[in-house]
Parts: structure tokens; sequence; C-alpha cells
């Protein structure tokens, strides 16, 4: 950029590299999607289509995005992680996490006709906000994964009961609202057994457990020194060469969605490209 004597304004656009080092989560959240939702009709308590798209926008994001690991999404949400030897825009806060933003938005408003071919969008239009948290170090990552999956749980159980108490039963809203204030988890199960024939176990999976998106490499796996390899990100911490190779790797993986549970330590034994270190 040639030097003018207006240059001197950019000194005043704030500095917002993020802390080295740390697991770098943006969550993206639907803007307004309880109206959104009504407005195009999606079933309730859970529409298989449109969370279907969110997962298909989810997946355009890793495959335009190497640097991110893993995703999570429930619902009208969805968290994307880097490591903590990314380096991508120089961790520069703005530029990740409106490269996510626009990235995600506009693959789910590209992608819109294959899920919903007889809806065509119009305004209100589907938009998403988002934020960025960093965490220090695996155990707190997973924890903050094991929350979202937690929630997803929590809320997913409280809304198939609360829309069946409405929907096959006609109670208003407020009727059932009030039905389930002070019930537990064992509560809700009896409820939804008793009154309406449904085995919550038996629900689908991606409605229990949400949604993981992440690279599989095969079925051989890493070897450990391509899982160390892996675990430096295509960041700072590796050669030119071994980011050359990385970007390679991730090309060519497949890229998977799984329904699965987040919170035990057996998927992330199992995929051990995931994330760096070790617990404990």
């Amino acid at each position: 950029m040639a030097n003018s004597k207006y240059e001197y304004v950019k000194t005043f656009e704030k500095d917002d590299c993020l802390l080295p080092s740390t697991f770098i989560v943006v969550r993206i959240d639907g803007r307004g999607f309880h109206k959104f939702s009504k407005a195009y009709n999606f079933q309730k308590p859970n529409d298989r289509h449109a969370l279907d798209l969110m997962n298909a926008a989810a997946t355009a994001v890793l495959n335009e995005m190497q640097d991110v690991t893993i995703a999570y999404g429930v619902s009208d949400e969805f968290s994307f992680v880097f490591g903590p030897h990314c380096t991508l825009f120089e961790r520069r806060e703005s530029k990740i996490l409106t490269t996510v933003v626009s990235t995600f938005t506009s693959y789910y408003i590209h992608l819109w006709p294959i899920y919903f071919p007889a809806t065509p969008l119009s305004p209100p239009l589907p938009s998403f906000d988002g934020r960025v948290v960093l965490y220090p170090d695996v155990q707190l990552l997973r924890d903050y994964m094991s929350w979202r999956q937690v929630d997803c749980h929590i809320n997913n159980l409280y809304n198939t009961t609360f829309w069946a108490m409405v929907l096959e039963e006609g109670k208003s809203p407020t009727q059932a609202e009030e039905d389930l204030k002070g019930t537990f988890a064992a509560d809700k199960n009896e409820i939804l057994f008793s009154r309406f024939k449904i085995n919550y176990n038996d629900e689908p999976e991606i409605f229990k457990k949400g949604s993981v998106v992440y690279r599989n490499y095969g079925s051989g796996h890493l070897q450990s020194d391509e899982v160390a390899d892996e675990n430096e990100g295509l960041g700072g911490m590796a050669s030119k060469t071994q980011k050359a190779k990385n970007r390679k790797k991730r090309a060519k993986a497949t890229i998977v969605i799984e329904h699965i549970d987040l919170i035990k330590d057996d998927f992330w034994s199992t995929r051990t490209w995931l994330l760096p270190g070790r617990l404990g």
C-alpha cells in the first residue's frame, strides 16, 4: 500500500491477536431462529432437514478452513475448534470469527434449496452471530465440548416432552411449561413413556447427542509420529515442509459426521490426532 498522509488512521485499529498456545473455539448461533424456524414451519421438537443443513454448512467450513480440527453442533449452534498452534490470520480474533461466521452463513443459504426444495428463502433470511473463547488445555476444551453435549441432552428431553404435550394432548405452551416446572429427567422420561408411549432411549442419536464433524484419516488412522505432526497443525510450531505435508493429509481426509458420546474417553482415545497433549 502506498504511503499517504492519511495512513495514520491505521493507528486506531485495535490489536486483537488471540493468546498463543491456546485452543480457539468459535461458537456461532442462529440470530432470531425462534422466529425464523416458525416462519419456515420447522418440525417440532426437531426438524431433521434443518439439522442436516446445519451439518452440511459446518462440513463446508471444515473444507474451506483446514485449521479447524473438530466441530460440534446442536439445534442452531455450532462450535469450531482451532488447535493451540494455529496461526491462521496471525490469530487475529476479528478475522477468524468473521471468516467462520460468513462462511457458515453463505453455505447455509447456498445449500438451503437441497434440504428445503419446496420452500424458497425470503425475508426473514437466516443469519448467525458468533463469539470466540480460548481454552488453555485439553481438559478444559473437553469440558467445554461435554458442556455443550450435556445441554443438548437436557434441552432435547425437555423439548420432546413439551412438544408431545402441545401437539398430542392439545395443551397450550403455557400449560405445558407449567406442567414441566420442577420435573427431573426421570419425570420427563416417565411422562413420555406413560402418556405418549415414547421411549426416549429410542429417539434418534442426532437429537440426543448432537453432531460431531471431524476429519477421518482412514481405517489405519495416523501413526504415532504422524499424530505429533498433525497436532502441530498448520501453525508456527511446524516447519514449512511439515505444514505442506499436513495440508496434503487434511485435503485427502474424509470429513465425517457422527452422533456420538463426546464426554467419555473412548471418542478421544481412538482419534488421537484431534487433540494434542494428554489428560492428567
